[in-house]
């Protein structure tokens, strides 16, 4: 929803308010106000209040990444941990942490990467090149 949000705001240039970029999501204004809360946290969106008000980029769309739009929204690692520790009484108990942490860790980190290279402007070319029929360009 974090990204859909910030690829309305550059594709249309303009402050939108939440019930216009909340229909775009078929959600709820309210739920989308407290994503773009979390957005303007970190530095991405603004707001404006009174006539004409809305939100808006606080940065350009070629500067945000799909990594800063998820950060601002979600915590904690990606992967899912074990919520309890297993035994260690079991051999694949005592070492399945330590082996799923390798394999989370660098999972994490190649999505990082990849989330880093794609900015939000790159999705709003491939919208327009969608809605031209043309196929979309790679970065």
């Amino acid at each position: 929803m974090a990204i859909h949000a910030l690829t309305m705001l550059a594709r249309w240039d303009r402050s939108l308010t939440s019930a216009e970029i909340a229909e775009s999501l078929a959600s709820n204004p309210v739920l989308v106000r407290r994503i773009l809360g979390s957005l303007r946290d970190a530095g991405l969106v603004s707001s404006t209040e009174g006539r004409g008000g809305g939100w808006s980029l606080a940065r350009g769309a070629r500067e945000i990444t799909l990594y800063d739009a998820y950060t601002a929204v979600e915590a904690g690692p990606i992967l899912s941990r074990h919520a309890h520790p297993p035994s260690d009484a079991c051999e694949v108990g005592r070492h399945m942490q330590n082996l799923l942490e390798t394999e989370f860790r660098d999972a994490e980190q190649v999505m990082q990467e990849r989330l880093g290279r794609t900015t939000i402007a790159h999705l709003v070319q491939q919208v327009l090149a969608a809605e031209r029929g043309a196929a979309p360009a790679n970065h």
